[in-house]
This record gives C-alpha cells, sequence and structure tokens, in this order.
C-alpha cells in the first residue's frame, strides 16, 4: 500500500511483527521489587478510565493523599503520588529542595545513597557524603559529627536500603537536623507499608517511596511528601526548579484545590494504587508491620535451618528486604535463574558491592505471607543440591 503525499512513501514492514495475544508467565516476585499485587488491585485496573479532571477522579486523588499520609504517618498537605517510578520521585525530592551551592549531606552505605549522590550533583548541589560498609548503618554520633563538620542544608538518608536490607534508625534525627537548621529527606522505597514509619514524629521533611514494593500495587505511583519547613524552602528559591514535570509549584496546583491542568495521570494506575492504600486502611497500619515482621522472622529461620547466612545484623535487618550471602561454591546467578526458570519464583542479585555476593529475598505487601516462605524454601534447597 502507497499513501500519496506530495510524493509517494512506501510503508516499510520490517518491523510489524505478527503477535499472538499477549500472556505473561505466572510468577512469585520475591526479590526487591516489584511484588505481586493483591487480585483486588489488579482487578481495579480492570476498570474503564474517566478523564484525569473528571470529578470522579480528583475525588479519587483525595482518596489517595489521605491514605499516604496514614502509611506514612504525616499531615503534610503536600503528599501526593507521582506519575512515575520511585526514582521519579527521589528525583522530584532534589529537584525541589536543591539549588544550585546547597551543601547536601547524603548518608552511603549502599547502591541507592550513591544515586542520591548522583543526583544531588546533578543539580548543581554542594555534595558531601558520610560513609558506611554495605549493610550497616548510621548512628546518632556519626550524624552529629558530620552535620556539625559540614553544615548542610539537606541531610539525606536511606531509611531501607535496598541494596542491602539494612534499616536505618531515624529516631532522633530529625530533632538532631533542626538544631542544625537542616531539613531531613529520607529514602522509604523499600519500607513504607512494611515498616513502622512516623514521618512528623521523627521531624522528617521530604521523603519518597514507589507504589511496587511494601504497597502492593504495580510500579508507576510514586508516593511523594514534604512537610512545611520544606515547601518554605522552595517557596524561598532563587531560581527556578529545573525540572517541569517534577515542579512541585506546578504539580501542587493539580494535586492542590486549584486543581490546574497538568499532564494526564495514568487512572488506571492510581485506581490500583487507590485499592491498594485501602487494603492496608483495612488491615491497619500496627497488623500490617506486624504481619511483615512476622513472616520475614519466620523466613530468616527457614534460610538458617538450610545452612544459609545472612548479611545484616539481625537488629537492622529490613522486614521487607533479605539480603542472603550466596554460599561458597554456588554461582548466584546462575541458581537465580534456575529458580526462576524452574520454579516461576524470582529472587534478586546483588548490586555494586554486593553483586555476585548475595541474594536479595522481598517479602512484600500481598507476598508477606507465610506460604511465600514455604513455597521459596524448598525450590531454593533443590537448586543448591
Amino acid at each position: 500500500m502507497a499513501i500519496v503525499m506530495a510524493q509517494i512513501i512506501s510503508i516499510n514492514d520490517n518491523q510489524r511483527l505478527q503477535l499472538e495475544p499477549l500472556e505473561v508467565p505466572s510468577r512469585l516476585l520475591l526479590g526487591p521489587g516489584p511484588s505481586n499485587a493483591h487480585p483486588a488491585v489488579l482487578q481495579a485496573m480492570n476498570v474503564s478510565p474517566v478523564g484525569h479532571l473528571d470529578p470522579a477522579f480528583l475525588a479519587l486523588m483525595d482518596e489517595i493523599q489521605s491514605l499516604l499520609r496514614y502509611v506514612w504517618q504525616t499531615e503534610n498537605q503536600l503528599t501526593i503520588a507521582v506519575s512515575g517510578t520511585g526514582t521519579a520521585a527521589m528525583e522530584a525530592t532534589i529537584a525541589n529542595a536543591v539549588e544550585p551551592g546547597d551543601v547536601v549531606l547524603i548518608g552511603v552505605a549502599g547502591y541507592f545513597g550513591n544515586r542520591l549522590v548522583d543526583m544531588a550533583g546533578r543539580y548543581g548541589a554542594d555534595v558531601r557524603t558520610i560513609s558506611k560498609p554495605w549493610g550497616q548503618v548510621f548512628s546518632l554520633e556519626e550524624l552529629r559529627s558530620a552535620l556539625e563538620t559540614h553544615r548542610p542544608a539537606i541531610l539525606a538518608l536511606v531509611h531501607a536500603e535496598t541494596s542491602t536490607g539494612a534499616r536505618q534508625p531515624l529516631e532522633g534525627v530529625g530533632e538532631l537536623c533542626r538544631e542544625f537548621g537542616t531539613l531531613l529527606l529520607i529514602d522509604t522505597v523499600t519500607s513504607l507499608g512494611g515498616v513502622p514509619i512516623f514521618l512528623d514524629a521523627w521531624g522528617v521533611d521530604l521523603a519518597y517511596s514507589c507504589s511496587q514494593k511494601g504497597l502492593g500495587c504495580p510500579p508507576g505511583a510514586s508516593p511523594f511528601t514534604m512537610s512545611p519547613r520544606a515547601i518554605e524552602k522552595l517557596q524561598r528559591r532563587r531560581t527556578k526548579v529545573a525540572n517541569w514535570y517534577l515542579d512541585m509549584n506546578l504539580l501542587g496546583k493539580y494535586w492542590g484545590s486549584e486543581r490546574v491542568y497538568h499532564h494526564t495521570a495514568p487512572i488506571n494506575l492510581y485506581y490500583a494504587l487507590r485499592e491498594a492504600l485501602r487494603l492496608i486502611a483495612q488491615e491497619g497500619l500496627a497488623n500490617c508491620w506486624q504481619r511483615h515482621q512476622k513472616n520475614v522472622e519466620y523466613l530468616w529461620e527457614r534460610l538458617e535451618d538450610i545452612g544459609l547466612s545472612l548479611h545484616v545484623e539481625k537488629e537492622y535487618r529490613l522486614p521487607t528486604l533479605t539480603t542472603v550471602r550466596i554460599p561458597d561454591g554456588v554461582d548466584g546467578k546462575a541458581a537465580a535463574h534456575q529458580l526462576l526458570n524452574e520454579h516461576n519464583i524470582e529472587v534478586g542479585g546483588g548490586l555494586g558491592e554486593l553483586a555476585g555476593k548475595v541474594w536479595r529475598v522481598g517479602l512484600m505487601g500481598y507476598n508477606s505471607r507465610k506460604e511465600s516462605v514455604d513455597q521459596l524454601i524448598p525450590a531454593l534447597q533443590q537448586v543448591l543440591r
């Protein structure tokens, strides 16, 4: 066939694939994310979309905001879901809070601390770091010393380091930051929904997360929040936010009372996020946290029963993600492939300094169930024979 324009152009069929209807293998996703979503969450996506300025959708956005405040335990007015993955929400915190020349102190004890360093540098920050071996955490004394030395505008910490499975204690850190006039920014990508978080009580000013881990939703709608202190810094900026899409001066008007058009939201994904948050509220936050802790302790016990050791000290392990040391002589990547190909179970490999040294096993959201562990352990034993 030819289309007649100013000249005749023939259609190129080289990339015209003749495909069967989509079929996706059924997997138990026990890696660092995404996790399997609750059937009710998936069903919520299978609903006809409405317009992104439809009153029904705007009401749903309000519900999402309230439920995000609940799971984060905050009253922050600017609490939204960014249309993008957790990395987009991470960049939103940096883009809005950092001006060129700002001193930003970042705690690096894993892969995602390093990502914050890279992002902050791209936005012109004067980046300073405090570092620990991967899998360890910072003490209040270490943080105080670093704050005294660097006097930063922002301290950024990873609450749940996805690359190591370590949980950074935050009690007292916000109070410490206020002594130095510093904003506290935290990464809760692998903690929100599965690990106790009290943003307001801890004095956290900026936080971000994702939808596909502890919240039990498909990826692509990422929680973001700013405290009044952080908003004040945003309003005092001498320069425009360098990222138009993530500028909270603009996005806030879409999520706020003005309802000013900003972009076409992923409607059906927000349906799913609303349903995932509704399920957490129905279960109750304390019950949700307790479920994650109970099931991960069962996982630790079963892993140790088959002779495997864990990378992080018990006191600082995450309830959502566990790093398991790969035994000597075992090809960790090949073992993970075998688990996937023969048992339809996904576990993650190590990142950065831990590449080839650990597996990352997630029990997050809907997958935080005893049945998940009981399916994994015999399969892992068979692979390791």
